[in-house]
């Protein structure tokens, strides 16, 4: 259930699916509106006129282009009507966003994180949504995305990062900040993100693949995220690409996680260059031309190149998105990447329409704030704690 004043509890499925539309694809003219819906014009407006006097709705002011007559008035949702908190939740710092109801990010904070203690990661969490929070104009709700199986929109069932199990971490953030708080993968909310705001937005279907300290991948299909039991639990990172590969810490011979993470990459070129080296300096040095680093990258880009080529594969979605911390490897080794997908696709597929998106934290704890408004627009965030 919503609090009760939430603009969005009272609706009726028929015109919460009217403002959704506009939410997402909004300017929209009320001919293309009622096309998009499959409604008369008379249904239309019978729907919309309440929604417009209530608020939820307004009219847009445009020039008519063909010249002379009263300008066109499409109807669009006013995006700061709401405001949310995303908080993308990482092993040592906490990211923290303010979005409108459009999940455009307003304001951004972030905190260091020196413990797992609960209630101390609770307090610093709560500490960022007062930072953010404005007491004349609270904030409808607060997203938490965090690395690992989440249940119910609440319980942490593991985060490894945090060392924690079995944690109703929504219930904990509810009572600290006095605001509804949603909890879920940190992935499914870059997703959600992407699918209602992004560069998912207008496709029925697209892949996420992430590469960083962990190797990631969602699917959004039939315009739904793809979910199960084990959702969270990284099983994409054990994905094999090269039976003659590197062993990864759970004894997989080959697998993305054995050649994709950042820390994989810097173990072996540490252990060929025989001195410790970060990430970016391993990319540096291959796109310098050192033979060493260029030999791992390569081996590298190979097995990202199988994995894109896999999933379009299987799956066949119409859109990939790359993203993700160590996400420079696709850019310093596109051609090898592209080069791989090529040699795993039938040359009579498709071509992949991949979209890459630079990292950064905010992004994610964007995510964390479009779970939010999903569950706000959609009326199912629990009760505000008292």
């Amino acid at each position: 259930m919503l609090d009760a004043a939430s603009p969005w509890a009272p609706l009726l499925p028929s015109a919460r699916r009217v403002t959704l539309e506009v939410l997402l694809h909004g300017p929209l003219a009320r001919s293309e509106l009622a096309d998009r819906l499959g409604l008369s014009t008379a249904s239309l407006t019978r729907l919309t006129k309440p929604l417009v006097d209530a608020g939820l709705l307004r009219e847009v002011d445009t020039p008519n282009l063909r010249g002379g007559g009263r300008p066109l008035q499409p109807l669009d949702v006013d995006p700061d009507l709401q405001r949310f908190i995303g908080i993308k939740l990482a092993g040592f710092r906490a990211y923290a966003v303010l979005t409108n109801l459009r999940a455009d990010i307003l304001d951004s904070a972030s905190v260091e994180i020196t413990g797992h203690d609960v209630e101390a990661v609770v307090a610093k969490i709560a500490e960022l949504v007062a930072s953010l929070d404005d007491p004349g104009r609270p904030v409808a709700a607060v997203g938490i995305g965090i690395g690992g199986v989440v249940h119910e929109f609440a319980r942490v069932q593991r985060a490894v990062f945090l060392h924690w199990k079995d944690l109703d971490l929504g219930a904990e953030v509810s009572r600290a900040t006095g605001r509804p708080t949603v909890v879920s993968n940190d992935l499914d909310a870059l997703l959600e993100a992407e699918h209602w705001f992004g560069d998912g937005r207008d496709v029925d279907s697209f892949a996420v693949l992430t590469i960083g300290a962990g190797v990631g991948g969602g699917l959004v299909i039939h315009d739904r995220l793809v979910g199960g039991p084990d959702s969270g639990l990284g099983l994409l990172g054990h994905f094999p690409v090269d039976p003659f590969g590197p062993i990864c810490p759970e004894g997989h011979r080959g697998c993305v996680k054995a050649l994709l993470t950042t820390d994989a990459i810097q173990s072996q070129a540490a252990l060929t260059l025989g001195r410790p080296v970060t990430y970016d300096e391993v990319l540096d040095l291959a796109e310098a031309g050192n033979a060493v680093a260029d030999q791992i990258v390569g081996r590298a880009a190979h097995a990202f190149g199988t994995l894109i080529a896999a999933v379009a594969n299987i799956a066949q979605p119409e859109r990939i998105i790359l993203t993700g911390e160590g996400i420079r490897l696709a850019q310093v080794a596109e051609g090898r990447v592209r080069t791989t997908i090529a040699q795993s696709r039938n040359p009579e597929a498709s071509p992949i329409d991949l979209r890459l998106i630079n990292d950064d934290p905010m992004l994610w704890a964007r995510g964390a704030a479009a779970v939010a408004i999903q569950r706000t627009v959609l009326a199912v965030l629990p009760l505000r704690a008292g």
